[in-house]
């Protein structure tokens, strides 16, 4: 076997077949492991050298809410020379890489509605079950990530499609979403007319005759927004995949753009190093709310703010979410961290945002498109069909699972390197599929914690 040893302080290594982790001393029991240069957990028994680690000898040392200081360390990132990419620019000056008509239910008894006008037209539509029977920050959150599909700019033209008697019907969506351009943005509740979908035909195919006519022109990338995400991670993740999105990240913001990092449980363990690179002390404590925060509602419900890694992170070889979150807070790079966001808000600061949500792979991925990302970098050494709205880019952490799924897979970050990444993101950028938009694989997930009526 061969194994590498990701920082100098580290005391173990990872198997590069198996991506596990193997003890390069001896480990006294109660005392740190350490892996990318800080503790994953401690040890719950003595290790011997050489020995496997994993979740028979090692523990997370996590706890609730903590206490943090701001200790500021940036890093200059080496800026690529900027160049365009061949995109759509909005009336509203805003900028898309896709020119979709899409469907937005307002509420999910619509959904079938919603299905068969897409099959109709081609056109796509993004089912789920609420806008109805919905109290407080459940109702408001719903609103709010629909107005962010509404609004994002890779849809030319948007069908808001509501019944009539719902809580979130259209009048109170309208409300919501504020001044629109009534050119793109269309409404129809199908409680007022005889044949609601020749009515929702007629709407769509003159969103469509509008869309024919945007043009692509070149933009700069730094207009272009990108979300991190990962999933189905393993022991890979943290060495080849992630890393290489933190590369993406540092070249974007150097030369004036905007990545959004999300999968705020994620972080946990891993929190102060992202606290250390917030702009300002008003970030900071932004962060400092939205880490305490999110531990606070895992406690609310009785559960331990370390309930993670999930059966297939520790298959990879993860053992603690500290093992997980030092792997995961890599797709943020080096970059500073200029702003804090939360459901519902849009990126508006350029360089590294942080977004409140959770880690589950729909909602995380609906949360960064709302939040306006044109695309996503989804690494992954398990393997997931999953795709957002928008154009969702699946980076293997491995050969093996890249080789295996061809069909899910778009880029394989074990032999690939951060240049040919952009390439790839370009191209996409431009038109180029991917898999799950090949597949047709696009599905939103609303975050709930409240009361259903």
């Amino acid at each position: 076997m061969s194994y590498v040893k990701i920082h100098e302080r580290d005391n173990v290594h990872v198997d590069l077949e198996s991506g596990h982790k193997y003890a390069l001393c001896d480990i006294p029991k109660g005392e740190s492991v350490i892996k990318y240069g800080y503790p994953i957990g401690v040890a719950s028994e003595c290790i011997k050298k050489g020995e496997h680690v994993h979740s028979h000898n090692l523990k997370t040392a996590l706890s609730g809410t903590l206490d943090y200081t701001y200790s500021p360390c940036f890093e200059n990132s080496k800026a690529k020379e900027p160049f365009t990419v061949m995109a759509y620019r909005r009336e509203n000056g805003q900028v898309g890489i896709r020119n979709d008509v899409w469907i937005v239910n307002t509420v999910g008894c619509v959904n079938g509605i919603s299905q068969k006008l897409s099959a109709l037209t081609g056109v796509f539509c993004f089912t789920h079950p609420y806008g109805c029977s919905q109290l407080g920050g459940d109702h408001k959150r719903t609103q709010l990530i629909l107005k962010g599909l509404i609004n994002h700019p890779n849809a030319s033209g948007v069908l808001v499609l509501g019944l009539g008697c719902e809580n979130n019907n259209i009048a109170e969506m309208k409300k919501i979403l504020g001044e629109v351009d009534g050119e793109r943005v269309r409404f129809l509740n199908v409680q007022d007319c005889e044949d609601e979908i020749a009515e929702g035909v007629k709407i769509i195919r003159e969103l469509q005759v509008k869309a024919e006519l945007e043009k692509r022109e070149p933009v700069p990338v730094s207009e272009i927004v990108i979300g991190m995400k990962c999933g189905g991670s393993d022991g890979f993740s943290g060495i080849t995949a992630n890393p290489l999105c933190g590369k993406i990240t540092d070249s974007l913001v150097a030369m004036g753009g905007s990545a959004v990092l999300t999968e705020v449980p994620e972080m946990f363990g891993a929190e102060q190093l992202l606290m250390n690179r917030c702009v300002n002390k008003n970030v900071f404590f932004k962060t400092v709310d939205m880490i305490n925060g999110f531990k606070e509602y895992f406690t609310s419900h009785g559960q331990p703010v370390s309930e993670n890694p999930s059966p297939g992170n520790k298959a990879g070889g993860i053992t603690t979410l500290e093992d997980k979150s030092l792997g995961c807070v890599q797709k943020g790079g080096t970059a500073p961290v200029t702003a804090v966001l939360t459901y519902g808000d849009t990126v508006k600061e350029k360089g590294l945002n942080l977004l409140n949500g959770p880690g589950n792979d729909i909602v995380a991925c609906t949360n960064l498109t709302a939040a306006g990302c044109h695309i996503i970098l989804f690494t992954t050494g398990r393997g997931t069909p999953l795709g957002a709205p928008v154009p969702t880019v699946k980076i293997a952490t491995n050969t093996a699972i890249y080789e295996k799924k061809p069909h899910w897979m778009d880029f394989d970050a074990m032999t690939g390197n951060e240049e040919e990444l952009w390439q790839f993101i370009k191209e996409v950028c431009e038109g180029r599929e991917t898999c799950n938009e090949k597949n047709s694989y696009r599905e939103i997930a609303i975050f709930k914690d409240g009361v259903t009526l």
